[in-house]
C-alpha cells in the first residue's frame, strides 16, 4: 500500500472520542474534520474525519441511536431512555474497524516509525447513565460503563528486530460523576462542566514487547482524572471565552493507557489534551495538569469572521521510558474562523507554536491546521426542502446569501 493511501486510513484516530459520557438528547447530523501539519521534523499523520448522527426517538420514543462513521471505523450505541427507571438510562454499544489501535512512538520530539505499529480492533459495551437532579437546570450524572475490547497488531515500517505486543483483550471499566457537560461541537457558545473519573484496564495477554522486551504491556492499569470546563459568549460583543483545566494520575500505566498530550484537534477525543504546536500525542504522561484556553473575537458585525487565540500550559510527570528535559510544556496559537449564518458551517485555519517542544534545532516547533464542522441537520431543513427547487440553493445557503 502506498504511503499516501495509508495516511488516509489513519483518520480513525478520532475513534476514542465516540464513546460519549451521557446520552445526547439533541438530534444531530454533523460532519467533523480536523488536521494538523507539522512544519519541522517527521511527524505521524494527525487528523480526524467523521460523520456524527444522533437520533432521539429512534423507532420508539424511548430509544436514542448514536452513530459515528469514520473512513475505516464505525461506532454505534443504542440507548434505552428510562430503561432502568425514571432517571436511569441504559445503553449497549458496538464498534470496530481498522487502524484505531495503532501506536506511534514519539520520544524527545522525534517520531520513530521503527518502533510504531498498526492495530485494529473492535468492542462491545454496556452503559448506565443515572441523573441525580432531574429538576435542576444543570444536570448531575453518574456514568458507569463496561467494555470488552480486542486488538490485533501488524507491522507498518516497524523494525524487523522489534517484537510486536501480543494480540489481547482489554476489559475496561469507567465510572464518572459529571455536573453539566460540553456539546460535541466546535467552539460551543455556552457550556460548563465539572467531572471526576476512574478507568480501569484488565488485559488478557500481558507481557513484554519491543527490542528485546524493553517495554511492557501491563495486566492492569488504573487512571484517575478530573476536569473543569467553561465556555461563555458575551451577549453584546459576542466574544467567546473558553477554558479547560484537566488533571490526571495513574497506577501501573503503560504506553497503551498513559495520558498522551499534544496537538490542537479539539474533537478528536472526548477529553482532548491539547498542546498547540506539538505533534499529536507527542507527550506520554504518568500524571499531569493541563490548562488550555481559547478566545474568539468577532471581526465583523455579523460574526462571520473571527480571530481565534489559543494558549495551553501543562506540568507533566512523564511515563517511565518517555521522559525528556523539562516538566513544564507551553504552546500558543491563533487562527481565523469563518462562520456561515446560523453556524451551519464553521471553518478555521490556524497556526500554532510549541514553545517547549524539542526538535533537532533545539526548542520550538510550528504547525498549521484546519478545523471544519458542517451541520447537515440544518442544511437538510434549509436546503433540501426548498419552496422552489433550485440547483444553486445549497451554494447560496453555504455562503449566507
Amino acid at each position: 500500500m502506498k504511503k499516501s493511501g495509508r495516511a488516509l486510513l489513519w483518520l480513525p484516530l478520532c475513534a476514542p472520542f465516540f464513546a460519549s459520557a451521557q446520552i445526547d438528547p439533541v438530534p444531530r447530523d454533523l460532519i467533523q474534520l480536523g488536521y494538523n501539519q507539522a512544519l519541522e521534523g517527521h511527524a505521524p499523520f494527525a487528523g480526524y474525519a467523521y460523520y456524527y448522527h444522533n437520533q432521539p426517538d429512534f423507532l420508539r420514543t424511548n430509544l436514542t441511536l448514536r452513530l459515528a462513521l469514520a473512513p475505516t471505523y464505525v461506532d454505534s450505541e443504542l440507548a434505552f431512555v428510562h430503561g432502568l427507571g425514571p432517571n436511569t438510562d441504559f445503553a449497549v454499544g458496538l464498534d470496530g474497524g481498522g487502524f484505531a489501535d495503532s501506536y506511534n512512538e514519539i520520544h524527545g520530539g522525534t517520531f520513530y516509525p521503527s518502533e510504531s505499529f498498526i492495530g485494529h480492533g473492535g468492542e462491545i459495551s454496556a452503559s448506565i447513565y443515572h441523573l441525580f437532579n432531574p429538576q435542576a437546570k444543570v444536570p448531575l450524572n453518574l456514568i458507569l460503563r463496561g467494555t470488552a475490547h480486542y486488538a490485533v497488531f501488524e507491522r507498518d515500517e516497524t523494525a524487523a528486530a522489534f517484537q510486536l505486543p501480543a494480540d489481547h483483550g482489554d476489559f475496561n471499566v469507567r465510572a464518572g460523576l459529571r455536573w453539566g457537560g460540553v456539546e460535541p461541537t466546535l467552539f460551543p457558545a455556552l457550556a460548563m462542566e465539572l467531572s471526576v473519573w476512574y478507568e480501569g484496564h484488565l488485559r488478557s495477554n500481558p507481557g513484554t514487547y519491543g527490542f528485546g522486551g524493553d517495554r511492557k504491556l501491563r495486566g492492569q492499569s488504573h487512571l484517575f482524572w478530573a476536569e473543569a470546563a467553561l465556555s461563555y459568549t458575551l451577549p453584546q460583543s459576542q466574544q467567546n471565552f473558553s477554558a479547560r483545566l484537566t488533571a490526571g494520575t495513574s497506577v501501573d500505566a503503560d504506553r497503551f493507557s498513559a495520558y498522551r498530550l499534544g496537538g490542537f484537534l479539539p474533537l478528536i477525543e472526548e477529553f482532548p489534551l491539547s498542546l498547540p504546536g506539538y505533534y499529536f500525542q507527542e507527550i506520554s504522561a504518568r500524571q499531569f495538569v493541563l490548562l488550555d484556553a481559547n478566545y474568539l473575537l468577532p471581526l465583523d458585525s455579523k460574526r462571520r469572521w473571527n480571530l481565534s487565540l489559543t494558549a495551553a500550559s501543562a506540568f507533566v510527570d512523564y511515563l517511565p521510558g518517555e521522559s525528556q528535559p523539562g516538566n513544564w510544556l507551553n504552546g500558543v496559537g491563533g487562527g481565523i474562523l469563518f462562520r456561515s449564518p446560523s453556524n451551519r458551517l464553521k471553518v478555521m485555519l490556524d497556526y500554532a507554536y510549541g514553545i517547549d517542544a524539542i526538535r533537532s534545532h533545539g526548542r520550538g516547533a510550528n504547525t498549521v491546521g484546519l478545523l471544519l464542522q458542517l451541520d447537515l441537520g440544518q442544511l437538510r431543513s434549509a436546503t433540501f426542502n426548498p419552496v422552489r427547487p433550485n440547483r444553486w440553493r445549497g451554494w447560496r445557503w453555504l455562503f449566507g446569501e
